[in-house]
């Protein structure tokens, strides 16, 4: 399973901290994302569908701590989301929908989310591809470096998914 290293946090200045996201990212993405969470007692499933870019179920593992952390994830790309939904949602039943328009920052091997989340307010998570065997300290330095350039502090910082909130 691949690993990145984590932060998820309300956005205190949102123009403020888009600006600098944009000004440290290589390329940018826009995107709209459905994320439908199944049950699933050993992590978090679920089925991302995008307007723009392709579907696929995503199966994770994070703690649920307010700093960078580790999550361990499995991505499986999805040719009918529609079916797929239906199937998972008939074998395991689904536990949220989440509902968000998503501008995504590539800063190197970070990605930068700034996420306006349906029912929730506006967000940015950062996610720090971490190379096979690579120590998860130099993911979170550098999780800790991006929160430093963006204005965002620990108290902004939140321990779950969105799906949580809700």
């Amino acid at each position: 399973m691949a690993v990145n290293i984590e932060i998820k946090a309300r956005a205190a200045d949102w123009d403020a901290q888009l600006k600098k996201g944009l000004e440290l990212a290589d390329r940018t993405e826009r995107l709209a994302q459905a994320d439908t969470f199944f049950n699933c007692s050993n992590g978090r499933l679920k089925l991302r569908e995008q307007r723009g870019a392709g579907d696929y179920l995503v199966f994770y593992r994070r703690a649920g701590a307010k700093s960078p952390k580790a999550s361990t994830y499995t991505l499986v790309p999805v040719s009918d989301a529609s079916k797929t939904k239906r199937s998972l949602a008939r074998l395991l039943g689904v536990t949220k929908k989440v509902f968000k328009k998503r501008l995504v920052c590539h800063a190197g091997r970070t990605r930068l989310h700034f996420d306006e989340v349906r029912g929730l307010g506006r967000f940015i998570e950062l996610e720090v591809v971490l190379k096979p065997g690579e120590a998860p300290a130099a993911g979170r330095r550098e999780a800790v470096r991006l929160m430093a350039a963006l204005g965002i502090k620990k108290a902004d910082l939140l321990a779950g998914a969105y799906a949580d909130l809700l």
